[in-house]
């Protein structure tokens, strides 16, 4: 699948066709970017106007506290979004950084143009800025199954919020999930050695499987 081919699979341009997308590309101010593994897309304190598309690779999305002490908040895969929520409020400072994960191509599209029904009131361009309306309502969700997934005092009760949400988001006991082991104890909010000792624990007491970013939750 080509790089603009995966647009017809993203939830922004969820029931457009190719053709129809490739026309409002241009009324979006759509422009695209490679990026190179751990290069810096957006930095804490940045005002932006665009929202990030990936096509290729993915991004990480980090907060930084001022002991330099790093929390993963989510990483984007090709098709996902990122910076939608601060781009939708002017002059509203980033409060993380996004970086490369590996490699990547984004396309950026002009927030307000996307919100603002074109000229030509076109039906395309007016079921985009529905779609990208309710991408910001599922992106705050997202963060509110993140404070619950932290709440927990224990890290093993961390780590069951977590892995739970992912088996009924899944709908399967076995899935795979978007971060190493670095970046899932960032996420939390632990030690990866703890955390790494904790997984340990629930293996031999027959809580879990788990290879890598692979979990068979029983």
């Amino acid at each position: 699948m080509g790089q603009h081919e995966i647009l017809t699979r993203t939830p922004l341009f969820e029931g457009s066709s190719l053709d129809e997308i490739t026309g409002m590309l241009g009324c979006l101010n759509a422009r695209e970017r490679h990026y190179s593994r751990d290069e810096r897309i957006h930095r804490i304190g940045d005002v932006i106007g665009t929202v990030g598309l990936v096509l290729e690779g993915s991004v990480r999305i980090e907060s930084v506290d001022v002991h330099g002490n790093v929390s993963v908040l989510g990483v984007r895969g090709p098709g996902s979004m990122f910076g939608e929520a601060y781009a939708a409020v002017p002059n509203e400072p980033l409060l993380v950084d996004v970086i490369a994960a590996e490699d990547c191509t984004v396309l950026f599209l002009n927030l307000a143009k996307v919100l603002t029904t074109c000229p030509r009131s076109c039906a395309n361009h007016a079921r985009t800025s529905r779609n990208m309306t309710a991408i910001i309502a599922r992106q705050s969700l997202a963060l509110s199954r993140r404070i619950i997934h932290v709440t927990p005092k224990s890290i093993r009760e961390k780590v069951l919020a977590y892995l739970s949400d992912e088996a009924e988001r899944t709908g399967s006991h076995e899935f795979d999930i978007p971060f190493d082991r670095q970046q899932l104890a960032d996420y939390l909010g632990v030690d990866r050695s703890a955390l790494s000792a904790e997984l340990s624990r629930m293996a031999r007491a027959g809580i879990l499987e788990t290879q890598r970013s692979h979990f068979i939750l029983h």
